[in-house]
């Protein structure tokens, strides 16, 4: 049977991230996706123009309707708005026997906020905890622990404060640095450094969601964490360096890339 991964996000009518991002991703990695919407983006590539959440009722039927009957092998989260579809999350996840991508998104690629600053601590006590991956990036570590980030030596600092919250591994995104975009995953013992050479190319809305499903889609196929991620790490930079215009602002990255390469 196809692997099968559920994303609980909010979708991006744009199509460069969220559950778009998310599906496409799956799509291309070779698992079945399916969704939970957690809200409604009007979303182009200049930015976030309105956000509406839907009510935890929709949210918990949606998630109930597809794991009861068809099962996961993953789960990965995204948008998620408020504390209280956070909690409701939480919740649902923790009571699902499947390992869970944590990607705890705070603001849009153009600054705009996805995440209500009352829902900052139900992140850090509620989904943080039924983590098996949190995938923060460095803005979102400054958010959540206070850390803020301007060096590769200082990404051991960030994983500690993140890993205190109770996920058994995160990955702290170090693509704002300057130079090579360099990752760390720890579960607060062993340590993976990733590198990837840095593509001067400004077409990077989706990079999130896209990096978090495609370790999601690992981790369902049966890959150990390290092994997913280090995947999804290529998988994402192909997409990163086949990025397009799309629109009057910053594009999606391509994911598709590898059907067009060819590969």
């Amino acid at each position: 049977m196809i692997p099968r991964v559920l994303t609980v996000a909010g979708s991006d009518s744009g199509g460069g991230a969220g559950i778009q991002a998310d599906l496409k991703t799956m799509l291309a990695l070779g698992v079945h996706g399916m969704s939970v919407i957690t809200a409604v983006t009007a979303q182009n590539s200049l930015g976030v123009q309105g956000a509406w959440e839907l009510p935890v009722e929709a949210v918990r039927a949606q998630y109930r309707s597809v794991v009861d009957d068809i099962g996961v092998q993953a789960v990965k989260t995204g948008m998620l708005a408020s504390a209280e579809l956070v909690e409701a999350v939480a919740e649902l996840i923790g009571a699902t026997d499947a390992p869970a991508v944590i990607d705890p998104v705070g603001v849009s690629k153009h600054g705009d906020s996805l995440l209500a600053s009352s829902a900052l601590e139900s992140v850090r006590t509620k989904l943080l905890p039924v983590a098996t991956v949190a995938t923060p990036n460095l803005d979102e570590v400054a958010q959540l622990t206070g850390v803020h980030v301007e060096s590769e030596e200082q990404l051991r600092q960030a994983s500690a404060a993140v890993l205190e919250y109770g996920p058994r591994w995160v990955l702290i995104k170090g693509g704002h640095l300057p130079g090579d975009a360099v990752d760390l995953l720890t579960d607060g013992s062993a340590e993976h450094w990733l590198r990837a050479p840095r593509h001067d190319n400004r077409h990077t809305h989706g990079t999130g969601c896209t990096l978090a499903s495609a370790i999601a889609s690992g981790l369902a196929k049966g890959l150990a964490v390290p092994e997913a991620v280090t995947a999804a790490k290529e998988y994402v930079t192909g997409a990163i360096e086949a990025g397009f215009a799309l629109g009057g602002g910053i594009g999606p990255v391509d994911h598709g890339w590898r059907f067009r390469d060819g590969a």
